[in-house]
């Protein structure tokens, strides 16, 4: 079935309450604003998030209590539109932002969205997520695609967000160290953003091998594989002599969320310099607080992406400043949707990516 084919069905993969999933044929969503828009979804990034919700029916205080379908890393096609949906047209490929925002409470109010206590974001309950056929968002959750992104990579977007925020929040990277804790796509991403913003020197560091021989490919001028037989303190000394950063990297990006490599990130920060942290693992850690006060260090929590992140990331994409080629290694149908999250569960690959119900692969896989 070609793209501009629209099915009356919204078939949906669905998620139940202790991790089974089952497909179900749902009302095609229908436009509640004249600001909103339909998109067809022809393909979904698997999350790390989705397959904590999948393993474990909770993250945090958001619980998995009733069906729920996942997804939030999509890309798609616009098939309707409201009369005041400025800016996107019918057949426009688009990235589509998965968060809406009240707008009107305090953290929006300030430029901060990305921390409204009203956000409706996919696939995090009780909101349903992109895995179906289509997805309704308002109109400025859809950014349209440059002509030489396929739709499969546009589903990149997202993770790209995400790493763009991170960055911005560590401030300045231009002639800057970097180190990224984590090789896997924010990771990778994180890389290829912090030279895009202009640093001179990112590490890129990672417990796998096989993880860092994509690093260079995405931005990484250097790479460090951690070892887990070290200390922290002897992991970021073999860092800084194999990346020549021996006063420390002026900023620390840590994707990982795992204990050992926040310890070695601050270890490994510079006199003055920031650590943010992008990665979620445990919730609660044993950290190095001396150290930070010791070098006056600034510690930032990053939280998805905010006003103006998305639109940066397609800017980025658009002018080639950062290449999403090969983050894509494995692609599902829609019919393989628990083979695609056993697979990522495994650690297989890079980014794992199903495509929607009776979506043309080829298509989804074209540039404009």
């Amino acid at each position: 079935m070609s793209s501009s084919t629209h099915p009356t069905v919204n078939k949906a993969s669905v998620l139940r309450p202790g991790g089974s999933f089952y497909y179900e044929d749902r009302e095609v969503p229908a436009l509640e604003s004249d600001r909103d828009v339909i998109v067809r979804v022809m393909a979904t990034g698997l999350c790390g998030s989705d397959v904590h919700y999948w393993q474990h029916g909770r993250i945090g205080r958001y619980v998995v209590e009733q069906p729920i379908i996942l997804g939030h890393e999509s890309a798609g096609i616009v098939v309707s539109r409201g009369a005041n949906a400025v800016g996107v047209e019918v057949g426009d490929r688009v990235a589509i932002e998965p968060g809406i925002a009240c707008n009107t409470c305090t953290a929006c109010r300030s430029g901060r969205y990305n921390l409204c206590k009203d956000m409706r974001f996919a696939a995090t309950p009780p909101y349903d997520g992109t895995l179906a056929t289509y997805y309704r968002v308002p109109a400025e959750c859809c950014y349209k695609l440059p002509g030489h992104i396929s739709l499969r990579d546009g589903a990149m977007v997202e993770p790209l967000s995400v790493a763009v925020h991170g960055c911005r929040l560590a401030g300045d990277l231009q002639d800057k160290s970097v180190i990224v804790f984590g090789a896997g796509p924010v990771g990778l991403l994180c890389c290829a953003v912090a030279r895009a913003f202009g640093a001179s020197t990112v590490v890129a560091v990672d417990i796998v091998a096989a993880r860092l021989e994509s690093a260079r490919k995405h931005g990484a001028t250097h790479t460090y594989q951690m070892s887990a037989e070290k200390s922290p303190e002897l992991n970021a000394d073999a860092l800084a002599a194999t990346a020549g950063v021996s006063d420390g990297a002026n900023v620390v990006l840590d994707a990982t969320g795992a204990e050992p490599c926040i310890n070695c990130g601050i270890h490994s920060l510079a006199q003055g310099g920031t650590f943010v942290q992008v990665g979620l693992g445990r919730p609660n850690l044993s950290l190095p607080v001396a150290q930070l006060c010791d070098k006056e260090a600034v510690f930032k929590g990053s939280f998805r992406y905010g006003p103006g992140d998305y639109k940066l990331a397609i800017a980025l994409l658009d002018s080639r400043r950062v290449q999403v080629d090969g983050l894509v290694t494995n692609e599902f149908s829609f019919s393989q949707v628990e083979e695609a999250f056993q697979h990522v569960a495994g650690r297989g690959g890079i980014k794992s990516v199903i495509y929607g119900p009776d979506v043309d692969v080829e298509v989804a896989n074209q540039s404009a």
